[in-house]
């Protein structure tokens, strides 16, 4: 069972910074592609920020030159720096991972509970 685990959410003034993390567990053989995507009230789930295992990375629009994606291949975790949060940043962020689990050939897209960023005017 491969499991994803965001922490570092919270409540911040805008201008202000935050740093998530996400470490993924279990029987994993290898990872692919993490991202970072968030769901603010009423709106559908968009990406964020991903990252390749060799370390492309892409960002929506709306956080380029604020938001800084990177992982630990060793440590099987991602990580998003949020700076300058304005409060449109507001929402449930969630990761997510496409894992290749032990014993298994094919990889297979996870995705962790959530953590709550608040960015407050």
């Amino acid at each position: 069972q491969v499991q994803l685990v965001e922490s570092g959410g919270g409540l911040v003034q805008a201008g202000g910074s935050l740093k998530l993390s996400c470490a993924a567990s279990g029987s994993i053989y290898s990872i692919n592609a993490m991202g970072w995507y968030r769901q603010a009230p009423g709106k559908q789930r968009e990406l964020v920020a991903a990252v390749t295992r060799g370390g492309s990375t892409n960002y929506a629009d709306s956080v380029k030159g604020r938001f800084t994606i990177s992982r630990d291949n060793a440590k099987n975790t991602v990580y998003l720096q949020m700076n300058s949060l304005k409060p449109e940043d507001t929402a449930v962020y969630y990761c997510n991972a496409d894992v290749r689990p032990e014993y298994y050939s094919d990889y297979r897209v996870r995705w962790g509970q959530g953590t709550l960023v608040t960015v407050s005017s």
